[in-house]
């Protein structure tokens, strides 16, 4: 366990392999579709973008979009704060696309659920599957990743980070205890 309370549970060789596996699965699935793959702001989009551009390397057609679901959280309510707005960017039709929306850590569900709820206000698609790095977990609703980089048992109060070197500066995966935090 580190100083800040903090248990490695992923490196960043692992998340590699985590990520060439999503990667590998996806084109497996999808040998013959083209494929517009979504993240979710802010770390989704890193996940999403890593994995499109192994598809790309390996000669996959595919688009490449973000969402900022920040308008569409069931929790406004609650925040206290005004959340910040990146803006989506979906620069391929989305009507009738074959949509790989991405996350980094599935728990709840409610952040997917705010995702569809964007993702339809732009077309109907004609299929939308799921890839997380993480899934910890404490489904609220019914919720279910098709491509998984790994599952983390959790306890519910736990907190899991993912951190990438494009946002964060380093790759990993962190899990804190609630009796680890100051």
């Amino acid at each position: 366990m580190s100083e800040t309370g903090e248990i490695s549970l992923l490196a960043a060789p692992a998340i590699r392999d985590k990520i060439e596996r999503i990667a590998a699965q996806i084109i497996e699935t999808h040998p013959d579709h083209s494929l517009a793959l979504v993240g979710i702001h802010t770390r989704g989009a890193v996940l999403c973008r890593r994995v499109f551009d192994l598809l790309r390397a390996r000669g996959r057609n595919t688009s490449f979009g973000t969402l900022d679901i920040a308008l569409y959280r069931d929790d406004l309510d609650n925040l206290g704060t005004i959340p910040s707005i990146r803006g989506s960017d979906l620069s391929f039709p989305v009507q009738g696309a074959q949509i790989i929306l991405f996350d980094d850590v599935l728990f709840t569900g409610r952040t997917i659920r705010a995702a569809l709820d964007e993702l339809v206000d732009y077309g109907r698609p004609a299929r939308i599957e799921l890839a997380v790095l993480v899934d910890r977990g404490h489904r609220e609703l019914p919720i279910a990743p098709d491509y998984l980089g790994q599952s983390i048992p959790t306890l519910r109060q736990d907190h899991v980070r993912v951190c990438f070197r494009e946002t964060d500066g380093r790759d990993g995966v962190f899990l804190t205890h609630p009796a680890a935090q100051p």
